[in-house]
């Protein structure tokens, strides 16, 4: 009995410890520093720089290499051969410049002139041959100075390293006028070895402080200064622009050059610059920068025999901690909102924050990783809303841009609160995330008067309905957490007002001009309804409510299909030219966010491996080492962002749900170091480039029948294990098994749109009304008159205005419509002889004639638009009659390319055969103005009978050579309304 027991005692042991042994943690087998390329994104579009930052931190100390253009938004490109110098702030991966402050750069000689002119000048050829950047470090040798240039940082300053060839004629270009517009500016010798001051500049940011303090280690032996292109030897007022120092360096020594920077005062320079600094040495500081670096990569550690995935990886990991930017001194001073000067110790505060982008997978990924900074980017945006009245959309440097549409400051503070992420005032939070959703600015009125937003109320009015919804089912989410039953109500009802823009005949997402759709239709044109897309690159974003977007489709096979026939469709779009569209897979457009999540809505309908086919595609043909290697803007981490969590196996669809969709790994282990010291780890079994399909999953060794895991799963740490197959496998396919968001409390109506008839009509216009969901009643009432039921077309023959409601099988009623009906004079006729572009149409061809004039906002569809074309419209009055004015209406939006023609003809006939001409107005439309304008352009003359008019307006063409435009794309347009005649 005895030996029995202890064979049995002996099993239960063996068993115990085998259910007890842990799968390993992933190991690291070199530093991860060594899998950084800074070089992946600085080609193709990606937008990135190479020089040396901190993890989020203040300076980007990096070489410029390009003064404008889209390609030159961080100021560095690897197509181009010379470096200007060396600038201590850049953005990484935006679609806007600005930045590029505080240039410096060594040379043998002084010249204040650039080079970009190809005269002689500062610049210096160089080769990537020799050029090394790394994280927290840059070095490159300059070809035509034969100077050796190494650079590395700490937080908010950084040391520069000249080794010049010889010990004489050894200069440092100060350039304060790179780049942006200055506004003001100071450069100021405090001693024989510090100079100090100040740039203040205009661009993206209209209104950035910048404050510097720089330290030589050798003495300064003169100062040159330039004065509108000469040279001078003192400058006691500081007045000038650039300087040129010379060093007195008899030993040819290493020349380190200390600058500290800041936004508050020449002081918070200097003492961010001592206390950072100091008088460590340049291998000290490049040390620290380092193995801060390493302590952040080392948050995730993966495992893969393939290198490219793993310098993809790592690159990816650091893109994503290089934003949102530390702002605030060492003392805990910073620049508000309000550009005052504020001081906290509570909380870092930050800048830069792209959130149009990053709401969907880098904030995300802080929440796992950056727990503790997450709270600081909070506090932060409620310390920007008691500063300046509002939460950031797309804030820079105590600067609110106005860029991107949403409110996406309030997900990320949603999705940080439902994981538990609270080191803030919840309460003062979700009062400025109402406030965000409660103004009236950029279509909001009409969004909560309507539950959309009407395309001539409003440019972009689909992307902003759709987005506004999502961001309004955050608020929902977070007001239910808090008890806040009558918040979660009206939120969680704003977040269905997507449904109000679903075209059920097309099947997609369309703007409702005037009640109708948007017309002509075309999913693959760009225009001024979507932000940088089209319909299908839109019409999926619906990430709160899956199951409702499937329910209109018609359910889950007509959402399979729609999502086939996205990935499959012609990879070319149609409309304006969007360079954002890029990293095409069919319609798919990975280069820009509002696909990103696209790929994973597979999982809904219950075909998983259909979602791993196509995160391996993206993953390994998207993704490249390479300077070109990122298929879009980089997007201040974004596009990094998806790239780290889906090669880990699962990603953040709808965020603030707590719930990832799990993908496909694309590593044989990878583990998440988490802040709580506990561990989360992946792992992926019999993993090739052939086995990318999963037959088994297993969480903490129970097998896992369900395609997705949830945020604590992770925080608990634990091990997420996958077999992977080559072929297709039943994971995940069965009912039940999938992911789900839907809203099924405060179910709203949709409000009913006019399916057929004419806003501008002749005689008549039949008039059909339509409705989302067929189980509603639709009323109508025509000038006011009592509503009556709709339950057949109706006609309408004089103008008048329609309003239209729905309501629902509860007696839920939806929101009431207005439009107003137009009736043009049926003698009228117009005859275009070039072609408007559909996608500033104004409602057709009649457009330049049906009494509906244009407003101050292009966007909206008001206006008849022109690319590169003169302007040739005929009007036939129908017979013979006494004319004494005729006027047409131009738009000026230079910042848009939109010009006012160069001339403007009028010609009258009486058989529209023999012209006359009447007068020929000409415009200076090469005038610089940056005002948003309309001109009135009118002919006089003494009555007489005609009955056609011809107006011929002339295009600018070419853009002026100040435009931005000029000479990348060139082409100017010209945009029309309403030729009125007396």
């Amino acid at each position: 009995m005895k030996s029995l027991f202890s064979i049995v005692l002996t099993a239960l042991i063996l068993i115990s410890c085998k259910a007890e042994s842990p799968i390993e943690i992933a190991k690291k087998d070199k530093p991860l520093i060594k899998y950084v390329n800074p070089f992946i994104g600085t080609g193709g579009h990606g937008h990135t720089y190479p020089g040396a930052t901190m993890p989020f931190g203040m300076m980007q100390l990096s070489p410029d290499t390009r003064l404008d253009g889209w390609d030159g938004c961080s100021g560095y490109h690897y197509s181009d051969e010379y470096i200007y110098g060396f600038s201590h702030t850049h953005l990484s991966g935006t679609g806007v410049s600005d930045y590029g402050d505080i240039l410096l750069m060594p040379t043998n000689s002084i010249n204040f002139n650039n080079g970009s002119d190809n005269k002689s000048g500062y610049r210096a050829h160089f080769s990537h041959d020799n050029e090394i950047a790394q994280a927290g470090y840059y070095k490159v040798h300059l070809d035509s100075t034969e100077i050796d240039v190494e650079l590395t940082v700490s937080k908010r300053s950084g040391i520069h390293k000249y080794q010049f060839p010889k010990e004489s004629e050894q200069f440092l270009i100060l350039d304060l006028e790179h780049r942006d517009q200055v506004l003001d500016y100071k450069i100021q010798k405090i001693n024989d070895s510090t100079i100090s001051g100040f740039r203040h500049s205009k661009a993206w940011a209209t209104d950035q402080r910048l404050f510097y303090t720089i330290q030589f280690s050798k003495p300064i032996k003169n100062i040159t200064y330039d004065e509108n292109g000469t040279p001078i030897s003192k400058n006691y007022k500081y007045q000038s622009k650039k300087a040129a120092i010379e060093f007195d360096n008899p030993n040819n020594d290493p020349v380190y050059v200390k600058v500290g920077i800041s936004a508050v005062d020449q002081a918070g320079a200097t003492k961010n610059l001592q206390q950072e600094i100091g008088n460590k040495t340049f291998d000290q500081i490049k040390k620290e920068a380092q193995d801060t670096w390493e302590n952040q990569l080392d948050k995730i550690v993966i495992e893969s025999q393939n290198k490219d995935y793993k310098t993809n990886f790592y690159t990816s990991l650091y893109h994503t901690m290089l934003a949102p930017n530390l702002y605030q001194d060492v003392d805990g001073r910073y620049r508000g909102m309000d550009l005052e000067i504020h001081e906290t110790k509570d909380f870092e505060y930050y800048t830069v924050f792209s959130l149009w982008d990053t709401y969907r997978a880098a904030h995300p990924l802080y929440t796992i990783i950056e727990q503790d900074r997450t709270n600081d980017f909070i506090n932060t945006f409620l310390s920007k809303h008691d500063e300046g009245g509002i939460m950031p959309i797309w804030d820079l440097s105590a600067n609110y841009t106005g860029c991107m549409i949403g409110y996406h400051a309030v997900p990320v503070i949603s999705d940080a609160y439902m994981k538990g992420i609270r080191g803030y005032d919840a309460e003062k939070a979700l009062h400025a995330m109402k406030h965000s959703a409660t103004r009236d600015k950029l279509g909001l009125k009409s969004y909560k008067e309507f539950g959309f937003i009407p395309v001539e109320e409003e440019s972009e009015s689909v992307s902003k309905t759709l987005e506004y919804a999502y961001d309004d089912w955050t608020i929902a989410q977070m007001a239910k957490a808090m008890g806040k039953d009558d918040d979660y109500k009206l939120y969680t009802q704003r977040a269905q007002y997507y449904k109000n823009i679903y075209d059920p005949e097309t099947k997609f997402m369309r703007g409702r001009f005037r009640n109708t759709w948007f017309a002509p239709f075309d999913p693959y044109e760009v225009n001024f309804n979507y932000t940088e897309a089209n319909s299908w690159q839109y019409s999926f974003y619906v990430p709160q409510d899956v199951s409702g977007f499937m329910n209109l489709l018609g359910g889950r096979d007509k959402l399979e299909a729609q999502l086939d026939e996205l990935f499959i469709a012609e990879a070319e779009t149609s409309g304006r030219n969007q360079a954002d569209i890029t990293g095409l897979i069919g319609q798919y457009a990975h280069g820009n966010e509002p696909s990103h999540h696209m790929a994973y809505l597979y999982n809904f309908v219950n075909k998983p491996h259909k979602t791993q086919e196509k995160v391996h595609q993206i993953l390994t043909e998207l993704y490249t080492n390479e300077p070109d290697g990122i298929s879009g803007n980089e997007d201040c981490g974004q596009m990094s962002a998806w790239y780290v969590f889906s090669s880990m196996g699962f990603y953040p669809v709808t965020p603030a749900s707590n719930q990832y969709i799990i993908g496909k790994p694309l590593f044989d282990k990878a583990t998440i170091n988490l802040e709580s010291g506990k561990q989360f780890t992946i792992v992926a079994n019999n993993l090739s480039d052939t086995n990318i399909y999963i037959e088994h999953v297993f969480l903490n060794e129970k097998e896992l029948d369900k395609t997705f895991i949830a945020h604590e799963d992770i925080m608990a740490g634990g091990t997420l294990e996958f077999k992977m197959t080559d072929i297709p496998t039943i994971w995940g396919s069965r009912e039940g098994q999938e992911p789900k968001t839907e809203i099924n409390e405060h179910v709203i109506v949709p409000a009913p749109f006019i399916a057929k008839g004419d806003v501008a009509f002749k005689g008549e216009t039949e008039v059909s009304l339509g409705i989302v969901n067929s189980n509603t009643e639709i009323f109508y009432s025509l000038n006011n008159s009592e509503f009556r039921l709709y339950t057949a077309p109706f006609k309408i023959s004089e103008a008048m205005t329609l309003n239209v409601y729905a309501v629902g099988e509860l007696g839920n009623k939806s929101a009431t419509i207005e439009t107003k009906f137009y009736k043009i004079d049926p003698n009228l006729s117009i005859k275009l002889d070039t072609e408007y572009a559909n996608q500033y149409n104004a409602g057709g061809n009649d457009a330049l004639i049906d009494g509906i004039m244009g407003t101050q906002d292009f966007r909206t569809g008001t206006w008849q638009g022109y690319s590169d074309k003169d302007i040739i419209a005929t009007v036939d009055l129908g017979s013979t009659k006494p004319i004494s004015n005729i006027s047409i209406n131009f738009l000026q939006d230079q910042g848009a390319w939109i010009f006012y023609p160069t001339e403007v003809e009028c010609l009258v006939s009486k058989d529209g055969k023999t012209f006359t001409s009447i007068e020929t107005i000409k415009i200076d439309t090469a005038k610089r103005n940056d005002d948003v304008l309309i001109k009135n352009t009118s002919f006089s003359f003494p009555t007489e009978n005609y009955r056609y008019i011809k107006i011929i307006a002339k295009k600018i063409g070419e853009l002026p050579k100040w435009h931005l435009g000029y000479p990348h794309d060139g082409r100017s347009w010209i945009f029309a309304d309403e030729i009125s005649i007396k």
